[in-house]
């Protein structure tokens, strides 16, 4: 009886522990990549952003707390209503954990409104707008990659400052695009210079001359384009057609990939300054993390939405790790808790209103004979620590910060 009542009891102590080090929800963890895998951001996003994720998957080793981790991906098609359904199923039905990429702040927005609401974690690394961070901000969302501040602040102040003092903006009518002609007219006019004027476009123009034209007639020095995807290369593409660059106005694409600068092309491209928080061809270990991942996709150049999912998904699975849960609240306290580190970031906090807060990098596009190999395109001007990139929390609107 006493041996029978020692092992009852060890038995007992040892489920009990076991319970206590790992809760996994279904035995599995899933991560959805809500992406756009058919529309203006496809070629940036989409598949890439599914090998990113696989890719930070397969480096943490296929498990986490001794359960398999999975990989699920759909397309929402650039639309918050199918991305809130998407997510919507996904959480409530479908076992998923974390939503990942998120491409296109309105999208970003609605599906942020879904986690929140079912304590889910969010890892954003294709949406830019500082909403994410500000008002709307939840305690379980993370925003990596880019913000319009801090894209917006990097360029529009250098530009400015350098003589292009003069500005008048071409946007995209929908949140991002808001976002970064607000953010960018800030940093223009506390550099002196003067915003003459805007004019909003819808989403996927196939033709901008009656828009450039409205830009041209302002004589302003800069055009700035408040813009991204396959709008960003149409509106550059035209601008060249119709002589403005040659005519002595400048363009300045205040969110811009490397993949926008290979398509176009460096003859079109050269000169052109921006932001950047992800360069391939940094450094060593950059490059040799690129190689890798260009392996695996097929020659692609990942930008920095593909290094910043790949970062996101690899520090929420140590957050799951280091949780002993894939409970959603308690691994987004345990991912601010723990410092980002990985191939490009080095001892990066999140901070309480979500911000991840790495460097960003201002460079200027080579010229082609500066150029010595595929995706050598960028000379950097300057490093920007992340409390010189992004919103100080001073200036925040999200409620989880404390004044």
């Amino acid at each position: 009886m006493k041996t029978t009542r020692i092992g009852l009891t060890l038995a007992a102590m040892l489920m009990a522990c076991g319970a206590a080090q790992a809760q996994v929800s279904d035995n599995a963890v899933k991560i959805g990549v809500l992406t756009d895998h058919s529309g203006g951001f496809a070629y940036l996003v989409g598949k890439h952003s599914v090998e990113a994720t696989q890719m930070a998957v397969d480096d943490f080793g296929g498990k986490v707390l001794g359960k398999p981790i999975t990989v699920v991906t759909a397309d929402h098609q650039n639309k918050a209503d199918i991305a809130s359904a998407i997510s919507r199923k996904w959480f409530e039905t479908e076992g998923v954990d974390t939503i990942t990429d998120v491409a296109g702040s309105a999208v970003a927005l609605a599906t942020q409104e879904i986690a929140r609401s079912r304590g889910k974690v969010l890892l954003i690394s294709g949406a830019a707008t500082t909403e994410l961070t500000g008002k709307a901000c939840s305690e379980t969302t993370s925003q990596w990659s880019y913000d319009t501040y801090s894209f917006a602040k990097g360029t529009a102040s250098q530009v400015t400052k350098q003589g292009g003092d003069s500005w008048y903006f071409l946007t995209s009518d929908y949140a991002f695009g808001h976002s970064l002609q607000r953010d960018a007219s800030r940093f223009v006019e506390a550099s002196g210079g003067k915003v003459l004027g805007a004019v909003r476009f819808p989403f996927g123009s196939p033709d901008f001359s009656s828009f450039l034209l409205q830009a041209q007639a302002s004589k302003a020095k800069v055009i700035g384009l408040a813009m991204s995807g396959a709008d960003l290369l149409s509106a550059i593409k035209q601008a060249r057609e119709f002589g403005i660059v040659q005519s002595g106005q400048s363009l300045a694409s205040l969110v811009i990939y490397i993949n926008d600068i290979e398509g176009v092309g460096l003859n079109v491209a050269q000169g052109l300054t921006l932001t950047t928080s992800f360069y391939w061809d940094a450094n060593d270990e950059t490059r040799a993390w690129a190689k890798r991942f260009m392996e695996r996709s097929g020659g692609f150049i990942p930008n920095l939405i593909t290094a910043g999912t790949y970062a996101s998904v690899l520090h929420y699975l140590k957050a799951v790790e280091a949780a002993g849960t894939d409970e959603g609240k308690a691994v987004a306290a345990k991912m601010k808790e723990l410092p980002v580190n990985d191939f490009y970031n080095k001892n990066v906090q999140i901070r309480a209103d979500g911000r991840v807060m790495h460097k960003t990098f201002l460079m200027k596009v080579k010229s082609p004979a500066e150029s010595k190999y595929r995706g050598d395109f960028y000379q950097q001007l300057a490093a920007m620590s992340g409390d010189e990139s992004y919103k100080p929390l001073s200036e925040s609107e999200c409620p989880l910060v404390k004044k």
